[in-house]
C-alpha cells in the first residue's frame, strides 16, 4: 500500500495542477470490481482512476472495464479532506 505517494495531475475541476495524494489497488476480477464500484459509490466525493494517461470515474463499473486491469491503477480523491477516510475504506484492494 502506497499511501504517500505524490501525484501532480489535474484537480477534479480541471482547471490548474495541484498536488495530490494516491494509492495503488488491484482490480484483477470482476467480483473485486463490483465490490469497488459498490464500495466507491457511498462516497460523496469524485474519485477517479488513472492507468497511463486515462483517467477515469471510479463509479463507472463501464469505465473501469475499459482500463487494463491486468496491472494495478491508481486511486486519486478529488476532495483533499475526505481523502484519509477513501483511503482507509480502499484499504482492501490495495
Amino acid at each position: 500500500m502506497d499511501f504517500t505517494k505524490t501525484v501532480y495531475s489535474m484537480p477534479c475541476n480541471r482547471e490548474e495542477k495541484e498536488e495530490r495524494k494516491s494509492m495503488k489497488v488491484n482490480l484483477n476480477s470482476v467480483e473485486k470490481v463490483k465490490s469497488f464500484v459498490n464500495e466507491v459509490s457511498r462516497f460523496d466525493t469524485e474519485v477517479d482512476l488513472v492507468s497511463s494517461r486515462h483517467v477515469i470515474d471510479a463509479k463507472s463499473l463501464m469505465g473501469i472495464f475499459s482500463l487494463d486491469l491486468s496491472k494495478p491503477v491508481e486511486v486519486e480523491v478529488c476532495d483533499k479532506t475526505k481523502e484519509p477516510y477513501v483511503f482507509e475504506k480502499l484499504r482492501e484492494y490495495a
